[in-house]
């Protein structure tokens, strides 16, 4: 597990938009300037250096335009067709932080006054629009990175927050003008240095991950409640039995089952010994969804905190291919197999929540009006239907790859197609989650001997009031999730905090 200091939650606080980056140290300062010299003394001596005395991609073959500043304009403008809509706000921001922190290492050869420009127009509010598809990241994101490269340059488009706080799209020249900022030029080196690298399919990434979580902690919750209501067998989720395994991840989702349990939770002996596995095997499986949490975060953020440039380092200008988003394309693949698990778990609970055999002989949908009414026939149906489309959106992208660029780019991870893929199948999975809550709120209104409930099951409750007649339920799928969600925002802030002891050590 990596450190406090060193978490993806860290990395998004430092990247909201009251937060600031802080000046160059004097050391990184030295070391950006001596990246910059040295990389200006090979290009002197006569040394062949990528993108700046030779072109791009497949066109290395040719020597690049006399002017660095033609070149550089040449990379950006030529790279400009990212398409889709922009990724919102927080992400953008969180790329070109990704960006200049990489760059501040010294490894990219920027000077330290460049890098400058760029902290001080973010630190002042100034954020690219970034289109979301159009890269295959394999020489970094390159045409989403090319975009903010074109906005800090005055062309395309940045979000501007207004006085209460909403974003809206404006032209980037307008708003740099609204800053009193001239428009960046770029090098060649320098815009190299911004637009290869993996910072845009590993900014969603880490908000897709943080997303996961909390989809993570709601399940969890859901499971304790329907125990609690069902008076299913609460065995399942003792302490003993994750320490005999030995897997912190099931000792973390046990947990976090029996904090919505009774202090004693009461076993109905009409329930069976042994419930079926999307009750009984909870702890199993998102136990083994939050190991693959854990093990991609540790990925990403080490990806957070290199330089995913080719880098100026020990004297050399060395060629590679650090920007290759390899590591950050499988961590979107394994978490959209894991999120699938979340939601498929969730919608066999909702399942079970429908049929009298497994409901503790409730009627079927849980309607109090069987025949006359439908209940929550059509909730379970949309239920199926979003989990399918889930499934659809976690066939791993990297997967799909294309050999591209004449060939020069023959392996590529498609990262950031499937950490767009990923976004939208949280957004279903959401649904999922507030339709097991419409559900869980309807037992509740149909189980006598309900303990009393406190938070968020009271507002669940609210939100979604006992059905008598039915009535579309859209809104109140939509409402129950909105409630759970902010629940888990809470749950997953307190999640270091109460860990168990045999979680600590496990870890």
């Amino acid at each position: 597990m990596t450190s406090p200091e060193q978490t993806l939650d860290s990395i998004a606080a430092r990247t909201r938009w009251d937060a600031r980056l802080p000046d160059c140290t004097p050391a990184e300062a030295a070391r950006m300037r001596a990246g910059a010299t040295l990389l200006a003394k090979a290009v002197a001596d006569g040394q062949e250096v990528y993108g700046v005395t030779r072109g791009f991609g497949p066109l290395v073959a040719f020597p690049a335009a006399e002017s660095g500043f033609e070149q550089g304009s040449g990379l950006i403008a030529h790279l400009g067709t990212a398409q889709g809509r922009p990724l919102p706000p927080d992400v953008c921001r969180t790329v070109v932080w990704l960006r200049l922190t990489g760059m501040r290492q010294g490894y990219s050869a920027t000077a330290p006054e460049f890098w400058a420009v760029l902290a001080d127009l973010w630190n002042r509010g100034f954020t690219p629009a970034i289109p979301r598809d159009g890269t295959v990241s394999a020489s970094g994101d390159l045409q989403p990175l090319a975009a903010a490269a074109l906005a800090f340059a005055g062309t395309g488009e940045a979000w501007e927050r207004g006085p209460g706080g909403d974003w809206r799209l404006r032209p980037a020249a307008d708003v740099l003008r609204g800053l009193g900022a001239a428009p960046v030029e770029w090098s060649a080196r320098e815009a190299l240095s911004f637009v290869n690298g993996s910072s845009v399919s590993l900014a969603v990434t880490i908000a897709n991950h943080r997303a996961v979580r909390r989809v993570t902690h709601a399940a969890a919750a859901l499971t304790g409640r329907l125990v609690t209501l069902l008076g299913a067998n609460p065995q399942a989720y003792s302490p003993a039995l994750s320490r005999v395994r030995g897997q912190r991840g099931q000792m973390t989702a046990a947990r976090l089952v029996r904090a919505h349990l009774p202090a004693e939770p009461r076993w109905n002996p009409a329930r069976p010994l042994q419930e079926p596995y999307s009750l009984r095997c909870a702890p199993q499986v998102l136990g083994a969804v939050w190991d693959q949490l854990d093990a991609a975060e540790e990925v990403l953020v080490r990806e957070a905190a290199g330089c995913t440039d080719n880098p100026v380092f020990d004297g050399e200008v060395l060629h590679g291919g650090n920007f290759h988003a390899m590591p950050v394309g499988l961590c979107s693949d394994q978490l959209a197999l894991a999120l699938h698990q979340v939601a498929f778990l969730a919608d066999r609970q909702l399942a079970l929540l429908c049929a009298s055999e497994t409901n503790g002989g409730l009627p079927p949908m849980l309607t109090p009006r069987p025949g006359a009414g439908s209940g929550l026939a059509g909730v379970q149906l949309s239920a199926t239907s979003f989990t399918s489309r889930i499934r659809q959106l976690a066939a791993p992208a990297s997967l799909t790859a294309l050999p591209a660029n004449n060939g020069n780019q023959d392996h590529v991870p498609m990262a950031l197609n499937g950490a767009n893929a990923l976004t939208e199948a949280v957004d279903l999975a959401w649904l999922v989650i507030g339709s097991l809550g419409v559900g869980a709120a309807q037992l509740a209104a149909l189980t006598p001997d309900a303990p009393a409930a406190g938070e968020p099951w009271a507002a669940l409750a609210a939100a979604c009031p006992p059905l008598g007649r039915d009535r579309p339920l859209a809104a109140e799928v939509r409402a129950a999730r909105d409630v759970l969600a902010a629940a888990a925002d809470g749950w997953t802030a307190a999640e270091g905090a109460d860990r168990a002891p045999e979680e600590a050590v496990a870890r």
